[in-house]
């Protein structure tokens, strides 16, 4: 399964970001518990889907595990050390032939925050 955080596709599918252990650890987090996670990480650092990818990838994983219909997310965030209240969070349903086509640009290093946005969120659109 392929997953889009902010301008960066992951494959959840490849060998689990997480342990069985820490997977059976995070049962009981629900979906609420999961987006407030998120925006503390990109609260602290803005460009976590950049700097740390596993973090960032296992983030993807644990969205994807508590809202399976949900396979892009957005954490947009003012400034590095901000507060956590201040992301903004984003998530949608994209269909899978437009996941694969952000996937093969990424592969192919075309796949920008502009392209990104343009494709999916529109929050650069005038």
């Amino acid at each position: 399964m392929l997953f889009l955080l902010n301008d960066v596709v992951f494959d959840l599918d490849e060998t689990c970001p997480v342990t069985p252990g820490d997977a059976r650890r995070f049962d009981s987090l629900d979906f609420d518990y999961v987006l407030e996670l998120g925006c503390e990480l990109f609260a602290e650092d803005p460009m976590l889907h950049r700097t740390d990818p596993q973090k960032a990838r296992r983030l993807a994983w644990l969205i994807a595990d508590r809202s399976p219909e949900v396979n892009a997310a957005l954490f947009c965030a003012p400034e590095k050390d901000c507060a956590p209240e201040l992301v903004e969070p984003r998530f949608c349903a994209l269909p899978e032939a437009v996941l694969a086509q952000l996937g093969q640009s990424a592969r192919k290093g075309r796949l920008s925050p502009v392209a990104a946005d343009r494709a999916v969120w529109n929050r650069m659109a005038a």
